[in-house]
Formats: structure tokens, C-alpha cells, sequence
């Protein structure tokens, strides 16, 4: 027989077990069950690393912000904005990273205040 055809008639083998299957399914694929409370999209947001690398600031990061509201994406679900890197000094005594007081001159708390305004509920 020829390998092709060999294949197509373990295929169609296949195809007829499956058909032949009992119709019950698991809990977990009945149509019916109860559905687990998810969110309706995965957490979405906006890295400043894909972009900006470490040439990040706290006017950068509001500026984002308000683009990320202005632009529609706030609405579509956006909710994080995400200062990936260098937007930090030095170490405090207790070993607490600080913010670079150039780049961020409010501080990174007030950074987070911001992007936190953005989101209703926020904490």
C-alpha cells in the first residue's frame, strides 16, 4: 500500500474511534457546569523597557500615562504600566532600593500614585 493512502486510513481510524467515544463528558466540558469567575481579559499594561530601555523618567512614565487614557487603551483594559528598569540609585541603610532622585524627583511612590490614578479601585 502506499504510504500515502496508509496514513488516510489511519486517519480515518482515528476519526471513527473518536466519533465512537461515549457522549458523556467531564464535568469540566459539560456546557452546562459552572463556569469559574475570571477575569475578562488577562492583566494588560505597558512596559517601559520594550520602548525606553533605561532612558525612563517620572515625566516619561505621566506622560505615558496620559497617553495610555488619551489613546483608548485605559477603556480597552490597559491597566499597569510597568517602570521595568533603571529607575533606581542607590540602596538606603536598611537596603531598600531608592529612586534616582534626577529621574524621579517625587519619588517612585509618587510614580505609582500616578499610574494608580489611571485605575479606578486602585490601592
Amino acid at each position: 500500500m502506499h504510504p500515502l493512502f496508509r496514513h488516510a486510513a489511519q486517519a480515518l481510524a482515528l476519526l471513527g474511534c473518536l466519533a465512537a467515544a461515549p457522549a458523556h463528558a467531564h464535568e469540566t466540558l459539560k456546557l452546562d457546569a459552572a463556569k469559574p469567575n475570571l477575569a475578562p481579559t488577562p492583566p494588560m499594561g505597558w512596559n517601559s523597557w520594550n520602548k525606553f530601555a533605561c532612558n525612563v523618567s517620572e515625566q516619561l512614565i505621566r506622560q505615558q500615562a496620559d497617553a495610555m487614557a488619551a489613546s483608548g487603551m485605559k477603556d480597552a483594559g490597559y491597566q499597569y504600566i510597568v517602570i521595568d528598569d533603571c529607575w533606581q540609585k542607590s540602596r538606603d541603610a536598611d537596603g531598600n532600593i531608592q529612586a534616582d532622585p534626577e529621574r524621579f524627583p517625587s519619588g517612585i511612590k509618587a510614580s505609582q500614585a500616578l499610574t494608580r490614578a489611571s485605575r479606578p479601585g486602585a490601592r
